[in-house]
């Protein structure tokens, strides 16, 4: 990480923002100012950027025909080939990151690989290696992959939860086929959900630019430590306009956790059905203007939520210590416990504050 103290605030500002760049502005500014090496990421993203991959899939997609050459009278009217296409071949490419250099493990996206036949990692170095699919959970767009290598490359983990608006983020990823590719900005917002990209969502939205190719890749803050997984974008033309979102790595990580174990994710039962917390809503539970949370609507009875003491009109303001905002988060908390997970809520009810705990039962059949 490096220092700006001594190059001046609205320069070193400018260079963080990535506002000045260019063949012109690069030649004029002199290599040092007052003795003090100007700001570069260049030693960061060297230690991080070979943990980084390109992904390279293919897959049988089925071919639409037209009933009429279906028909053999029709074909040789029309001269139509006996033989008719049934499928052909689609190639994808995306990104991915290493995670376990010893296991070979890979984080990326489900819709990376989804529905390959075959998955092909390239590394930095300009090796290939033909990736194994360990599992992936489309609800939340997760996907591991499973590579033999040796002398893998590794990037570190950080604190996604430690995230606030205006960080500095850096992806890096594969836009449009071009491998290595890094672009750097801020973090716009947190806990982005209600998008409908995803069942699961919690994003991590970025104006660095993101575009086809990058999913899957790394979002690194300035220290080089992976914050977050990109994933998608928010563009009329299906290009960056500079809203980009990534998943946290917190949430990918309990995801990956899962998946390695059990090749798929074991998501359990609460059985509650919940909203958000309208001013309206909370006028009627008599509940402080401001408080933020998510009023459970309705309680499957026999349920864990039944059997732990939770009730309709009860407004969960937290789990597991985590505060809860709205119904997302939520939704979101307990879509990663695992099955038998014991889970604290507290929740207003009555105007008051109270504690229960709840275990998470295995979904029905």
């Amino acid at each position: 990480m490096f220092s700006a103290s001594r190059l001046g605030r609205p320069i070193a500002a400018a260079l963080l923002a990535g506002l000045l760049s260019g063949p012109a502005f690069a030649t004029a500014l002199p290599a040092e100012v007052e003795g003090q090496p100007l700001p570069t990421l260049a030693p960061m993203l060297e230690r991080v950027t070979p943990a980084v991959v390109q992904i390279a899939t293919e897959a049988r997609v089925p071919v639409a025909t037209n009933p009429l050459l279906e028909d053999p009278f029709f074909r040789r009217f029309f001269g139509a080939p006996e033989q008719q296409p049934r499928e052909r071949r689609a190639q994808g490419l995306g990104s991915g990151v290493i995670i376990d250099p010893k296991q070979g493990y890979i984080l990326t996206n489900n819709h990376v690989v989804a529905q390959a036949d075959q998955i092909t990692v390239s590394l930095k170095d300009g090796r290939h290696f033909t990736a194994k699919l360990v599992g992936a959970d489309p609800d939340a767009d997760i996907a591991v992959l499973k590579v033999e290598a040796p002398n893998l490359a590794t990037i570190p983990i950080g604190d996604s939860e430690g995230l606030r608006v205006g960080d500095f983020v850096v992806a890096i990823g594969n836009p449009f086929g071009l491998t290595q590719t890094v672009t750097s900005g801020i973090v716009s917002a947190l806990g982005r959900s209600g998008l409908g990209i995803e069942s699961y969502e919690d994003f991590i939205q970025t104006d660095a630019s993101i575009n086809p190719g990058n999913s899957g890749g790394a979002l690194v803050n300035l220290r080089g430590e992976l914050v977050g997984i990109n994933t998608a974008i928010l563009g009329p033309s299906g290009g960056n306009i500079g809203i980009g979102f990534a998943i946290p790595i917190n949430m990918a990580r309990e995801i990956m956790a899962q998946i390695v174990e059990y090749g798929e994710v074991r998501r359990g039962r609460l059985g509650v059905t919940v909203q958000d917390l309208t001013p309206d809503l909370a006028q009627a539970f008599d509940i402080s203007a401001g408080q933020r949370g998510a009023v459970i609507a309705q309680v499957e009875p026999g349920s864990p939520a039944d059997k732990a003491g939770l009730k309709a009109g009860d407004v969960v303001t937290s789990v597991n210590g985590k505060p809860v905002k709205s119904s997302a988060d939520m939704r979101n908390a307990v879509g990663l416990q695992r099955i038998g997970a014991k889970v604290e809520f507290e929740v207003v009810r009555g105007g008051k504050t109270r504690t229960l705990v709840a275990t998470i039962a295995a979904k029905c059949d």
